[in-house]
């Protein structure tokens, strides 16, 4: 009878009871937030939702002790915050209909109060308008205080510390922190080959350099060679399909892809739709077919595409993370998108661009050792090496003689630099991958070699390890190296350290785009007014507008040198705009583009080619260089120092702009 109970009562069904809401919380916390990178790309969204346009990260550990999101947005309200990080709290919509328009990469407001509930979570926020910042915690979604006033810059900074602290199982499988930081690395480089109006930054904690560093600007091209190389950006054409026919498809694409020159172990796809980054598999797949029937090896692909669709064809809520959408007619745009990558694969795959390769021959003094050993084979020892089948040839393996490359006619060493034009050394620069090596040009190595020459190495060390105590006054800086202060002269200091950025980045710069193109003749011509004793005076009126048409025609003539070695962009029109970008996350005083503009056509000797380089990066190291007043109220005697330098008209009517160059060796 016992055995009879007991079966009947194991056969009952267990009995359902209601989770505690802490439990339910975790367990959908763990489900959004699945690893570090996902709270990184949250983070990262929110901060573009907030229309950030600068947006740096900072990772510890692989993101388990801290990642640090900080943005420019617009920041919180202080009158939000209690309910900041509480679950399904959101700025994004207010009724379900609205997910059929939306267009903000967040909705659900489950993201930071999932963070709550398996990390500590601190928020730094100052809104437009605001005297201070607040600083409030959170844990399991509510505030662990009140917010605290507190200073704070722009926008909003949020810190997840010990992530996964009370998920011990969770935790210990991600104890790779070196493989979690490279996801992290590689989201915001997908990002901000996209989002091309925000700088993006990434470092690991403590780290002087970022891993990622990008600038905003205009150019697709230039952020993907900003972030992934300029190897990858030489590979790439541009793909774009278009369909508006509402029986069929609706969608607009486009993007770049690699030619049959790039060479990768695994497939690179980055794809945005309606500019949420997201993955398809399906899209994905039919695209490394093409790859793999039209190009030979079946290289794999390096793909970038943005495809946009109206957002009621496009549904974002179907998976926890928002890594995938769902897209009306689905197949029909795969198949039009598969169908023009592989035509435009099949027009490029006819020709093909080999990079060439300058072999110089062996130096007279090799040749002599190399038959001196032969000759004497045993003097290096012993006992007879035996050579190994792969090293065995017909002549001697040895002897220059009898290597491919001594029968190859080589162009003597004076040959670059006797040809004024330039033209024969574009080939030897566009062979460059590496965009950290320096210049192939013999003139930039020697700019470079006497900089190094000329380097004091006490002086070096200073700079090298010195601590920033403060302004002085408006053009010297006080620092403290071991024991002893000094004070630096800040302007001549960024003055060389902007000269010899641009010499180290010679041709490999990325570039400010400017809002609107500037007029050169109209630079010139506010440069000479600036120049002249009298502004208001018309007496130069008619010499000046002369000087700046001749000015305007030379540029307009070297326009080609100028973009190709130094980024700087000058159209058929004769207007400017694009600069180069001589040190990252730092934007020039745009006040100084006229002098600078004046300088380049006045001061330039372009027939020689050493010559014309060091001006030219003098100019720019100028041009980008700090100069006073430094502080916001102006005072101190070492401002009458340098005022600005004013333009000197010689005895022919021309002007020179004084630029001092003799800080440059």
């Amino acid at each position: 009878m016992e055995e009879e109970e007991e079966e009947q009562v194991a056969t009952e069904p267990p009995k359902i009871h209601r989770l505690d809401e802490s439990v339910v919380n975790r367990i959908a916390a763990g489900e959004v937030i699945q690893r570090p990178v996902s709270a990184v790309k949250e983070l990262v969204e929110n901060s573009l939702d907030a229309h950030s346009s600068s947006i740096n990260v900072v990772v510890k550990d692989g993101g388990l002790k801290l990642i640090q999101v900080s943005d420019d947005g617009h920041g919180i309200r202080y009158e939000d915050l209690p309910i900041l990080c509480e679950r399904h709290t959101t700025s994004k919509l207010s009724s379900f209909e609205d997910l059929q328009s939306i267009k903000s990469m967040g909705f659900r407001g489950e993201a930071l109060a999932s963070m709550t509930y398996v990390a500590h979570v601190t928020v730094t926020t100052i809104t437009k308008g605001q005297l201070h910042g607040y600083r409030v915690s959170y844990k399991d979604g509510v505030m662990e205080n009140e917010p605290k006033a507190c200073a704070a810059v722009k926008g909003t900074q949020i810190m997840i510390e010990n992530l996964f602290y009370n998920m011990s199982a969770r935790r210990k499988n991600l104890q790779n922190s070196a493989d979690d930081y490279s996801k992290i690395v590689d989201l915001l480089s997908r990002f901000a080959i996209h989002h091309t109006s925000v700088s993006f930054s990434c470092r690991k904690h403590g780290a002087g350099r970022a891993d990622v560093s990008s600038v905003a600007t205009l150019s697709r091209i230039d952020a993907i060679r900003s972030v992934y190389g300029v190897s990858v950006a030489r590979s790439l054409m541009k793909v774009e399909a278009l369909d508006n026919d509402p029986s069929s498809s609706v969608f607009q694409m486009d993007g770049f892809i690699s030619n049959s020159e790039y060479v990768a172990k695994k497939i690179t796809m980055v794809l945005f739709i309606n500019d949420r980054l997201v993955d398809c598999t399906a899209l994905k797949r039919a695209l490394e077919i093409v790859y793999a029937a039209t190009l030979p090896k079946a290289s794999k692909p390096f793909i970038y595409m943005s495809i946009v669709l109206p957002p009621e064809h496009v549904d974002v809520n179907v998976h926890p993370t928002k890594r995938e959408v769902s897209l009306l007619n689905q197949e029909v745009i795969i198949e039009k998108i598969q169908s023009v990558v592989e035509s435009r694969l099949r027009s490029s795959n006819e020709t093909q661009i080999f990079q060439e390769q300058t072999v110089e021959p062996p130096s007279s003094s090799q040749m002599i050792s190399s038959k001196d050993s032969n000759r004497n084979p045993l003097a290096s020892g012993s006992k007879s090496q035996k050579v190994p089948v792969n090293k065995m040839v017909r002549t001697d393996s040895s002897d220059p003689a009898g290597r491919l490359h001594s029968y190859l006619h080589a162009e003597p060493r004076g040959h670059l630099e006797k040809n004024t034009s330039l033209t024969a050394v574009r080939s030897s620069v566009r062979q460059r991958r590496n965009p950290k090596e320096t210049a192939d040009l013999s003139s930039i190595q020697e700019l470079i070699a006497e900089i190094d020459s000329n380097c004091h190495s006490g002086m070096l060390d200073i700079v090298r390890h010195c601590t920033y105590i403060g302004m002085a006054d408006d053009v010297f800086a006080l620092l403290q190296h071991d024991t002893h202060l000094y004070l630096a002269n800040v302007v001549s200091l960024s003055k060389e350290l902007m000269y010899q950025q641009v010499l180290r980045r010679f041709a490999h710069f990325n570039a400010i785009q400017l809002s609107n193109p500037a007029p050169l003749k109209e630079l010139i011509v506010l440069a000479l007014k600036e120049g002249d004793t009298d502004p208001e005076s018309t007496e130069n009126d008619e010499l000046n507008e002369k000087i700046a048409e001749m000015n305007t025609e030379l540029l307009k003539q070297k326009a080609d040198l100028v973009e190709e070695y130094f980024s700087i962009h000058i159209d058929k029109d004769g207007n400017l705009s694009r600069l180069p970008v001589i040190l990252d996350q730092y934007t020039p005083d745009m006040d100084r583009v006229p002098e600078f503009v004046l300088c380049l056509g006045n001061d330039v000797d372009w027939e020689e080619e050493k010559k014309c380089f060091q001006v030219i990066s003098a100019a720019l190291g100028n041009f980008y260089a700090m100069h006073p007043p430094m502080l916001p109220n102006p005072s101190g005697d070492g401002l009458q120092f340098y005022q600005k330098r004013k333009l000197v008209r010689n005895n022919e009517g021309s002007l020179s702009c004084n630029t001092d160059f003799s800080g440059y060796t």
